[in-house]
C-alpha cells in the first residue's frame, strides 16, 4: 500500500516509517506529555521511535493508562499536566490511550471543580488542549473521531464525551 495523508478534520499520516514526522506536526515551543498504556510500546520499538522524533522537545511521560481508561488514573495524569505546565498531549497507543487523552484534553482546560462533571453533565467540548496520536492498535476509530468513553470503577459508571474540540490534530498510522 502507498503512503498517504488525509484530513477529516484530523490529519491522517499513513505509511511505513511515518513516526518520524511527529516533529513536523507539533510546534517546537510546546511542552509535551506523552501518554501510553502498559508499556508494550517499549518492547515493539515504537517508544524509541517517538522519543527519537521528539528528542529536541521538552517531553514528559505518563504510562499506565488502562483498557477502558479509568478516571482515577487519568486524574493522576491531569495532576502532571498542571504541575509540569504541559501544553500539548501525545497519545501513543490504541483506542483506550487515545480516549483517555481526549478526556485529558478537555479536563486540562476545564474551569469547574470536578472533572467528572465533563462526563456526568455531558459537556460538549468546543476547545481542548491540542493533541496528536500515534496509533498502535486500530480498532475503535478513536484516532480520527471526537468521541471517547471513560470508566469510573468506584461508581461502576462508563460515560462518553465528545465535541468538535476533541478531534486529534493529527494521527500517525505507521
Amino acid at each position: 500500500m502507498k503512503n498517504f495523508e488525509f484530513k477529516n478534520p484530523t490529519k491522517i499520516i499513513f505509511g511505513k516509517n511515518t513516526i518520524g514526522k511527529i516533529a513536523s506536526e507539533i510546534p517546537r515551543n510546546e511542552k509535551i506529555l506523552m501518554l501510553y498504556g502498559g508499556g508494550s510500546i517499549k518492547g515493539n520499538g515504537i517508544y524509541t521511535q517517538v522519543k527519537n522524533a521528539l528528542k529536541d522537545y521538552d517531553l514528559v511521560e505518563f504510562g499506565g493508562i488502562t483498557s477502558n481508561p479509568e478516571y482515577a488514573i487519568l486524574l493522576k495524569a491531569l495532576q502532571v499536566i498542571k504541575k509540569d505546565k504541559i501544553t500539548y498531549l501525545l497519545a501513543v497507543g490504541g483506542g483506550s490511550v487515545i480516549d483517555g487523552t481526549k478526556f485529558l484534553s478537555e479536563a486540562a482546560l476545564y474551569k469547574g471543580d470536578n472533572p467528572w462533571d465533563i462526563l456526568a453533565k455531558k459537556i460538549r467540548t468546543v476547545k481542548g488542549m491540542p493533541f496528536g496520536t500515534v496509533l498502535t492498535l486500530p480498532a475503535t476509530g478513536s484516532e480520527m473521531n471526537s468521541g471517547a468513553v471513560i470508566t469510573r470503577k468506584e461508581t461502576k459508571e462508563k460515560l462518553g464525551i465528545g465535541g468538535s474540540g476533541l478531534f486529534p490534530q493529527f494521527s500517525i498510522l505507521d
